[in-house]
């Protein structure tokens, strides 16, 4: 292919990869920025007006007739609808059918003859020629734009929430040798499978690739039966770590094995052969050679298995219980949503910080994950 026709190719190879990349991160990146957007900008425009000017329609109640005074034979109840913040009004009413019936500088006649003016900066006047009665003030309905407003608070309500230390300890005791166990199980499996002929091990690779398909929710029943009726014969809780760490490990080793085999079968045999003519054994093969020339391949499998331990719910639930000492952070936090209901700056603030230590451990790990994905699919001469 000479170069005039190759060019144009990788120009179309370049777009669709950036903007492969463009969808996958706009969503964080919009997470992101409603997390730390003021919650009722929040509640009425989308993350990507959040750097343009907002409309909102808010109601506010003002002070009541005890505020009132006396100036020119007139009685008055005055003070500012913004109640300091920054904006501008645009349009007011006093009826909920009406909104905005008036613009900022006009008068609204009351239906009790009662006059308000509501002005641009929020300032409002109330005037009656006769003594304002009633316990309660005038209800004002207001359309107001604002600047945007970034803020901390929402990040700060979540963090100082009871229970969400432990939380991220208990899911951090979770994930981390969830992960590790499995790699170091399936390291060994994958190895002899590879490279050390016994028989059977054709049925063996089959059975690995058919556990890829098996649904967990289908598994996960019969695995808790039989881990409870382990445990009774030992006396073993059945609610602890060693439970969830076993539950995670025997979801994760069909994945596990099957990239590792897949990798370390791509590798030279020359380097195994002249090894083992020096005298090494099976096991410094596997140790000195294989474990290193094969980082990208438990690279990848490590970032998996992190994202999934990491984020999951049903398996921490069932294996390591709901009470407030063992709950994982994702539980954690949809309790904390359900006690909030539904409001928008909880929810966007919680996802994100649910998804820290996982973007933290893909971007440490990244360049390793299309090597590893991409085991065995290339042959070494």
């Amino acid at each position: 292919m000479n170069p005039a026709t190759r060019s144009p190719l990788m120009w179309v190879v370049h777009l669709s990869v950036l903007l492969i990349v463009a969808l996958w991160t706009l969503p964080t990146a919009g997470l992101l920025i409603s997390s730390l957007r003021d919650k009722d900008q929040l509640a009425v425009s989308g993350w990507w007006t959040s750097l343009s000017t907002s409309s909102q329609n808010i109601v506010v109640r003002a002070p009541g007739p005890e505020t009132q005074v006396e100036r020119d034979g007139k009685f008055v109840i005055s003070g500012n609808l913004l109640e300091g913040q920054q904006g501008r009004i645009s349009a007011f009413g006093f009826n909920s059918r009406e909104p905005a019936a008036f613009k900022a500088g006009e008068t609204a006649e009351l239906n009790d003859g009662e006059k308000l003016t509501v002005q641009a900066d929020g300032n409002f006047e109330i005037v009656s020629d006769k003594k304002m009665e009633g316990s309660r003030g005038q209800r004002v309905f207001v359309t107001a734009s604002s600047p945007p407003r970034f803020t901390f608070d929402n990040y700060g309500e979540v963090l100082s929430a009871e229970g969400i230390g432990r939380s991220f300890i208990n899911s951090l005791t979770v994930a981390i040798p969830a992960t590790i166990i499995p790699i170091m199980i399936a390291a060994f499996a994958a190895y002899a499978l590879a490279w050390m002929p016994f028989p059977g091990r054709a049925i063996l690779i089959a059975v690995v690739v058919g556990l890829l398909v098996v649904p967990l929710q289908m598994s996960l029943i019969p695995l808790l039966k039989l881990y409870n009726g382990v445990g009774a014969f030992f006396g073993v809780p059945a609610k602890t770590y060693v439970g969830i760490w076993l539950a995670h490990t025997g979801f994760g080793l069909p994945l596990a094995i099957y990239l590792l085999r897949n990798y370390m079968a791509g590798l030279p045999r020359e380097i195994m052969e002249s090894a083992r003519v020096d005298g090494a054994s099976d096991f410094d093969i596997f140790v000195k050679i294989i474990l290193p020339l094969s980082f990208p391949a438990l690279a990848s499998f490590a970032i998996f298995q992190f994202l999934w331990t990491w984020n999951d719910l049903l398996v921490a639930i069932v294996f390591l219980g709901a009470g407030p000492d063992e709950l994982v952070l994702t539980g954690r936090l949809v309790n904390l949503l359900g006690s909030r209901g539904g409001n928008w700056e909880i929810l966007t603030a919680s996802a994100f910080i649910t998804i820290i230590v996982p973007l933290i451990v893909f971007f440490s790990l990244q360049r390793y994950l299309v090597r590893g994905l991409l085991a065995g699919s290339v042959k070494g001469g």
